[in-house]
């Protein structure tokens, strides 16, 4: 599928968000456009109810309308609209890339993402984490020592049973190489997992993955058919 390793650079820590294929690291490796964070003013959206908008877009309305909204200010998430189904909406920075993306400090980067309350309470907290590392001037490097240190201290726990959260946005930018939104998917949110066993990457195959990470998360990605308008994906695959 077009742009498929490019996407994979967003973790869906949403993380998550997300991770880098091989392509991606070659990239990385030749290019460094953005090889410090960006004044923080570049990574914040026009208006509060511009980003409220956009996170909400991440999912269909039946399920965005009554998810929680959190919005990026200079020190962190805020919370911007209570919720009552269990969701949260939440736009998602590059940071959440693994730390060899070319895009790791791209203030470009929009990822809408809608998490489930498993995906709430073991996913989301560790894209929370990075954020304040990066927004308290933290470089990649410092930012890698404290999950290393996060990780070793088990601080950093492993997906819950039946954490996901919708990517059905058209309107995000996930990275340079994918030069907008890519397709509108699904993320599922394992204990490290083998992609293979899911018959994930494989050629022909609907399923693509992500273990390089160092959050012990495999995430998997499952295309569908429409954006969270109701409209059709038409990008060619």
């Amino acid at each position: 599928m077009r742009h498929v390793k490019h996407m994979l650079a967003i973790v869906g820590l949403g993380a998550t968000m997300s991770l880098l294929g091989c392509a991606g690291r070659a990239f990385a490796a030749q290019s460094a456009p953005y090889p410090n964070m960006a004044p923080i003013a570049e990574y914040l959206a026009p208006s509060r109810a511009d980003e409220i908008a956009l996170a909400r877009s991440a999912a269909p309305p039946s399920v965005a309308n009554d998810a929680e909204v959190l919005v990026l200010g200079a020190k962190g998430y805020e919370t911007a609209a209570k919720g009552n189904n269990g969701f949260v909406c939440a736009v998602v920075r590059a940071w959440a890339n693994n730390f060899d993306s070319a895009d790791f400090w791209n203030p470009h980067v929009r990822a809408p993402h809608c998490f489930n309350a498993a995906a709430v309470r073991t996913v989301l907290p560790t894209y929370l984490r990075r954020t304040k590392l990066a927004l308290s001037g933290a470089s990649r490097d410092q930012i890698r020592e404290q999950t290393n240190s996060a990780l070793a201290a088990h601080e950093i726990p492993p997906p819950e049973t039946g954490a996901m959260a919708y990517m059905l946005s058209k309107d995000g930018y996930l990275g340079d190489n994918v030069h907008g939104h890519w397709h509108p998917h699904v993320m599922l949110y394992l204990p490290r997992t083998p992609p293979a066993t899911w018959g994930a990457n494989a050629r022909g195959s609907p399923i693509f993955a992500d273990a390089d990470g160092l959050e012990p998360v495999t995430v998997f990605f499952v295309p569908v058919g429409r954006w969270s308008d109701g409209t059709a994906d038409d990008m060619p695959h």
